[in-house]
């Protein structure tokens, strides 16, 4: 549990790297474990100022890290890190493996889902608020609302001409670059989950990126390595074509290119 907790909030200290008094206040609270302070600083910074963004952001953390639960899980086969393996004394031979697994309480963290929305709603170009949001449908493995998210936030990107606002209501350098960027790895995401079943959302979010940057190559790739998995070669050749025209140098693509000629070839 402490490597996920720590990675959540190494998110958001991340995206708030200058943050207010009261959110540091709050964190304080979170690294000293103390639940019962966290809830009473927020009650009371909700009814001070409900207009100050980072609440949105703390009410999201606490229910969020309130929402983890660890629980320890023995079985025969385990393709994760950080397993115990459980060998026979006597054969020597590996029998089990016991390791610890995160899983999310829906009734609590949707509370917390509940606050960002909110916090969405009123400062709808917060984009930190946006990718928090993603990145904990991510860690809950809810790919459904993951990709719904991602979509929302190019469609709303579009909307706003990439002009998008982060801590202390301040622009973003380079807008566009980095919420594409930010895009990018949570395709990646995705794909090495190994689950053929959301080569769907991939195409999704590629298809949605392409709809407003077409010379995006990176969501061009992406979409010729969903084709390429499917076995529809030839679509992944269309479009690996139009990204060589587009940066003739590129050697993921090229070698995608390739990939996709020798795979045509064997059919």
């Amino acid at each position: 549990m402490k490597k996920v907790y720590l990675l959540f909030l190494a998110f958001f200290l991340l995206i708030n790297n200058v943050y207010n008094q009261t959110l540091e206040q709050f964190f304080d609270l979170v690294n000293k474990k103390d639940s019962i302070g966290q809830l009473a600083l927020l009650q009371k910074w909700e009814h001070s100022n409900s207009n100050d963004p980072d609440l949105y952001v703390a009410f999201f953390n606490y229910y969020f890290l309130r929402s983890m639960k660890e629980v320890v899980r023995m079985d025969k086969t385990y393709k994760g890190k950080n397993a115990i393996q459980i060998v026979d004394t006597l054969t020597k031979e590996p029998v089990g493996y016991m390791y610890s697994e995160i899983f999310y309480d829906p009734k609590i963290i949707y509370k917390g889902l509940e606050y960002i929305d909110k916090g969405i709603k009123k400062f709808p170009v917060r984009l930190d608020m946006r990718f928090g949001k993603v990145y904990a449908f991510g860690e809950m493995l809810d790919y459904e609302n993951f990709t719904k998210e991602i979509i929302n936030t190019i469609e709303y990107s579009n909307v706003i001409n990439n002009k998008w606002i982060w801590k202390n209501n301040k622009p973003l350098d380079d807008p566009k670059d980095y919420m594409l960027g930010t895009i990018q790895s949570y395709q990646s995401q995705l794909y090495k989950t190994g689950d053929d079943s959301l080569l769907n959302n991939m195409q999704m979010i590629s298809s949605a990126v392409l709809k407003y940057y077409p010379d995006n190559i990176e969501s061009l790739s992406n979409l010729s390595v969903v084709y390429l998995l499917q076995k529809k070669y030839d679509y992944a050749l269309e479009i690996l074509l139009k990204a060589e025209k587009i940066n003739p140098k590129d050697y993921i693509v090229l070698g995608n290119i390739a990939q996709a000629y020798k795979l045509k070839g064997l059919e």
